[in-house]
């Protein structure tokens, strides 16, 4: 067998690597993973224009000696297949490489432990012209104007990672870039900023010093909030837990509540399943293909917890922003999908079924006809039946066409629209005038309206539970 070394050019190796599909947030997440694995419990990111925007992450973990310093720097330092301990998210050993180089050219990362600082640095314009991937170690005083360096100097272990040569946003961008990682590292690392990791103290996380509050996307501190039973899967000698949340139907929430627990994406597309490895949130907000995304079931949010010895079966990518779990694991999630959004939909379907309620005579019924379904405004009904009593026929005829109109022109598509978006300002009840409903009252009265008509009237939607308004027009 002959053989020969072909060396890879690494200019345009290093163009590919950048090139992987990290957005800024992500990036910095997959960073902080490596600080968690380290065992800090505080964390301080700055990002400024200084005059070049210069991004640092210190934390307050183990540290590393010179000698872990340099396998960490290196590229593919881990075995993706070999054992790790059960806390470690990362995997492949390129999180912090191929994060840093997707968001600048220098990457420098200062480490202190056993009271002894080190210091390695990635500059890949340097990599590039000499063609050689050459590790270096710049002097320490370059980076005493950096953010953060002198927190990282007085602390007594700890890693601070500097990104300079950031070339993927521009200093105008950095408020907006700022915002968006606040949310996402909220909700990412929410069972660690929450405390609720087993054997870890509560994560504390701030940016540009606004400390962060966690995000748990299921609000189970809400009263109204389902947390239905957890179920446990048994797969390939581990254990995947499975928690079915159904969030608050938005009658039981404040505007602000309501807002809140939308995200940024809305109700409709953050239903599905969230899934988490060692407590870290990795996918959020899909069916995997499972099942089809409806408004029905939007309140419907469903907690993966897996061990990180199953990226494989689960798909996880480098970036840990993506999953598919294989058909072996989706036969189990099919089922859990089923029995959920069955109960997930009792929110809207409950109050759908009030319109058939037999005890309330209601302007609008439900009508079925061949397998479909309409509403129709109710010709029975006592309000409209006494109208009809009033009327020549040639005015039955024009109140009927009145009718037939407001039957088929429903604006559906803008009522679910609106109740989609805006659902605690859509209130049709405020159009009732109560001093009309009063007038027509006594108006029934002076025409010596039957016994028999109030005990109808007092079924209706208008009079139901306002029995006052009759008693009122019994003393005038």
């Amino acid at each position: 067998m002959i053989t020969e070394v072909v060396q890879p050019i690494v200019s345009n190796f290093i163009k590919s690597l950048r090139d992987i599909g990290y957005t800024f947030e992500v990036a910095v997440a997959d960073v902080l993973d490596n600080s968690i694995t380290a065992k800090a419990n505080n964390i301080q990111i700055a990002c400024i224009p200084d005059p070049n925007t210069i991004f640092t992450l210190l934390d307050n973990g183990n540290g590393m000696t010179n000698i872990e310093l340099i396998s960490a720097m290196r590229l593919a330092a881990n075995d993706p297949d070999s054992l790790r301990d059960g806390s470690d998210l990362g995997k492949f050993g390129l999180g912090l490489k191929t994060a840093s180089f997707s968001q600048c050219t220098d990457l420098t990362v200062l480490s202190k432990k056993n009271g002894i600082v080190s210091i390695k640095q990635w500059d890949l314009n340097y990599i590039s012209k000499e063609n050689e991937w050459l590790l270096i170690t710049p002097s320490i005083n370059d980076y005493q104007n950096a953010p953060l360096f002198e927190e990282f100097m007085n602390q007594e272990c700890g890693t601070l990672v500097v990104w300079r040569g950031i070339d993927t946003f521009s200093k105008s961008d950095i408020p907006n870039k700022l915002d968006v990682l606040r949310s996402h590292l909220s909700l990412v690392f929410h069972c660690f900023l929450e405390g609720i990791v087993p054997g870890k103290k509560a994560l504390k996380i701030s940016v540009n010093g606004q400390t962060l509050e966690p995000f748990n996307p299921f609000n189970p501190k809400h009263i109204a909030t389902q947390q239905l039973i957890p179920e446990k899967i048994k797969y390939k000698n581990s254990e995947i837990t499975v928690q079915p949340y159904i969030l608050p139907h938005h009658s039981k929430l404040s505007q602000l509540e309501f807002d809140k627990y939308a995200t940024k994406d809305g109700y409709t597309k953050s239903q599905g399943f969230y899934l988490y490895r060692a407590h870290r949130l990795l996918i959020h907000g899909t069916w995997w293909g499972m099942h089809r995304t409806n408004d029905a079931h939007k309140l419907v949010r469903i907690k993966i917890d897996i061990p990180n010895n199953q990226d494989h079966d689960w798909g996880i990518d480098i970036k840990k922003s993506s999953a598919n779990p294989v058909s072996e694991i989706k036969k189990d999630l099919k089922r859990i999908i089923q029995q959920v959004t069955v109960k997930g939909s009792r929110p809207f379907t409950g109050r759908g079924k009030k319109i058939e309620d037999k005890t309330t005579t209601r302007f609008w019924e439900l009508v079925a006809d061949n397998k479909e379904i309409h509403f129709a405004i109710n010709r029975e009904h006592p309000i409209i039946k006494s109208l009809e009593d009033t009327l020549r026929e040639d005015q039955h005829h024009l109140l009927n066409v009145i009718l037939m109109g407001l039957e088929s022109y429903l604006p559906l598509d803008a009522i679910v629209a609106q109740l989609n978006t805006n659902p605690l300002k859509v209130n049709q009840e405020t159009l009732i005038n109560e001093n009309e409903i009063k007038m027509l009252v006594e108006n029934w009265r002076s025409k010596g309206i039957s016994e028999a008509f109030i005990k109808e009237l007092l079924k209706t939607e208008v009079y139901k539970n306002k029995e006052g308004y009759f008693e009122n027009a019994n003393q005038h």
